[in-house]
C-alpha cells in the first residue's frame, strides 16, 4: 500500500475483536484513507469504529497486500478468504 507501515487505517470491532474476514476494503477520494471492514452490518459506524496501523491489519489478513496499489476512489471486495478482490472505481 502506497503509505506508510504505521499509516491510521479504519476498521471496526468486527475485525478487531471478533476476529471477522475482511470482504470490503475502501481507499477513499477525499483524504486518501483506507477503511477495512467484514461483512457486519451497523447502524452507527462511530460505536464500531477502531482506528489502527496499516500493519497491524495486514498482520491480521496478509492477503490485503494484494490491495497495495489500489488507486483512491475505489473499493475491493470479496466473499471469503480464498476468492480474488474485485476491485471497482467508487461511483
Amino acid at each position: 500500500m502506497s503509505n506508510s507501515i504505521d499509516t491510521a487505517v479504519f476498521t471496526t470491532k468486527f475485525v478487531l475483536q471478533d476476529k471477522k474476514l475482511i470482504t470490503y476494503v475502501t481507499h477513499d477520494i477525499e483524504d486518501g484513507a483506507w477503511q477495512f471492514f467484514s461483512d457486519d452490518c451497523f447502524d452507527d459506524f462511530e460505536i464500531i469504529a477502531k482506528i489502527v496501523g496499516l500493519n497491524e491489519i495486514m498482520d491480521i489478513d496478509p492477503t490485503l497486500k494484494e490491495l497495495a496499489d489500489m488507486e483512491p476512489g475505489h473499493v475491493a471486495t470479496r466473499k471469503n478468504i480464498k476468492d480474488k478482490w474485485s476491485i471497482k472505481k467508487i461511483e
